[in-house]
C-alpha cells in the first residue's frame, strides 16, 4: 500500500493504471488508422468501452456492493445506495483519436450527496492525481496547490470550446488554452499549471473527481453562475479563490439556453 493512500485510493488507482494500460496499447494502434479507409472511429469507440469494462470490473470486484454512473453504459444500480463511482473512461477522445496524447480516465467515488474520494490518470505521461474529503490532493505523493496568483496579467486560464471561441474579458497578457480534457484541466488547475478553467455544458463524470482534486488542492469550485451543484449541474468553474470571486463577477454570461443540465440519475 503506498504511504498516505487510503484503501479506497488504491483501488481506484490500481483500476485506472489497468485501464490505462489498455488504452496505450491502443493508442499506439490510433496513428497506423488513420491511413486506413475505415478510419479510427469504430477503433477508439471499441477502446473507450473496453476501457470501460475494465474499469468497472475492477471496482466490482473490490466493492461488490456499490452502483456506477459511467458516461458510456449509464447508471448501474447497486445493492448498497449509499455508494457509487462515476467513471469517465477516456476522457479527451477526439485527441485520441487524432493521436494527441492529451487524454485521461477519472474516477470519483460518490457517497450519500458528496463527491469523497476522485482519481484521474494521464497514462501518456503516467501522471496520476488523487485526493479524498478533507486529506488534500495529491500526485505521485506531492501535496497539490492551486496558484496563489490574485491577478490574470501574465496568467493562463482553460477553457471550453464555446467560451473559447467566443472570447472573454480577460487581462492583456492572460493566455487561454483549449486542451479538450476537463479531467487534465481541473488537475492542471490543482497543480497551479492553470490558473482557472471553465467550462459550461458537462456532464458528471467530466468533473466529479477533477473538482473534489481542486478543491483539495485549496482551490474554490462552482457551477459557472456560482451555484454550488458543481457534479450534477451545468458546467465549472474553477480557481483559487481570489481569482474564482473575480472571474464570477466579470466571466460574460453566456446563453443558458446552451448550457447542458446533467441531472441526477435515480
Amino acid at each position: 500500500m503506498a504511504s498516505g493512500r487510503s484503501a479506497y485510493i488504491n483501488v481506484m488507482v490500481d483500476a485506472a493504471e489497468k485501464a490505462g494500460r489498455s488504452l496505450i496499447r491502443d493508442f499506439g494502434e490510433v496513428e497506423q488508422l488513420q491511413i486506413s479507409k475505415k478510419g479510427p472511429g469504430d477503433f477508439v469507440s471499441k477502446a473507450d468501452l473496453k476501457s470501460e469494462k475494465i474499469l468497472k470490473e475492477e471496482l466490482q470486484k473490490a466493492r461488490p456492493t456499490y452502483g456506477f454512473l459511467m458516461e458510456e453504459s449509464g447508471e448501474v444500480k447497486g445493492t448498497d445506495a449509499q455508494f457509487r463511482w462515476i467513471i469517465d473512461p477516456l476522457d479527451g477522445t477526439t485527441n485520441f483519436l487524432h493521436g494527441i496524447p492529451h487524454w485521461s480516465i477519472s474516477i470519483a467515488l460518490q457517497k450519500d450527496d458528496e463527491i469523497v474520494a476522485g482519481v484521474i490518470y494521464d497514462p501518456v505521461r503516467d501522471e496520476l492525481f488523487h485526493a479524498e474529503k478533507g486529506a488534500g490532493a495529491f500526485s505521485r505523493g506531492k501535496r497539490l496547490r492551486v496558484a496563489n496568483r490574485s491577478s490574470l496579467v501574465d496568467g493562463l486560464v482553460a477553457v471550453g470550446d464555446k467560451h473559447f471561441r467566443d472570447g472573454a474579458r480577460l487581462p492583456s497578457g492572460c493566455g487561454i488554452r483549449r486542451m479538450s480534457s476537463a479531467c487534465l484541466d481541473l488537475c492542471y488547475v490543482a497543480t497551479g499549471r492553470f490558473d482557472a478553467y471553465w467550462e459550461d455544458g458537462l456532464k458528471p463524470w467530466d468533473k466529479a473527481a477533477g473538482g473534489l482534486i481542486v478543491k483539495e488542492a485549496g482551490g474554490y469550485v462552482s457551477e459557472m453562475d456560482g451555484g454550488k451543484n458543481i457534479v450534477y449541474g451545468s458546467g465549472i468553474l474553477a480557481a483559487n479563490p481570489t481569482l474564482h470571486a473575480d472571474l464570477l463577477k466579470n466571466l460574460p454570461q453566456w446563453s443558458t439556453q446552451d448550457s447542458v443540465k446533467a441531472k441526477t440519475a435515480t
